[in-house]
């Protein structure tokens, strides 16, 4: 693992209010995740920490990314 990729990894406490932040937006929205479960999107960011840590650059730029992973 390269330098630049090591240094992207979420610190537990970052991943827990990503998460918290983007279920809540899963919730709210749930006419654009039709046949969708949160817990198997969860499951599936969790699997590819690099897609958690662009969604949560997007979120701390007010970017408010929604999650819709079939």
């Amino acid at each position: 693992m390269s330098k630049k990729t090591a240094k992207r990894v979420l610190s537990p406490a970052q991943l827990d209010e990503l998460l918290a932040k983007l279920e809540a937006r899963f919730e709210k929205h749930m006419n654009r995740h039709k046949g969708l479960e949160w817990d198997n999107v969860r499951a599936k960011l969790e699997a590819h920490p690099e897609k958690l840590w662009s969604l949560n650059e997007m979120e701390k730029t007010g970017g408010e990314p929604d999650v819709d992973w079939p």
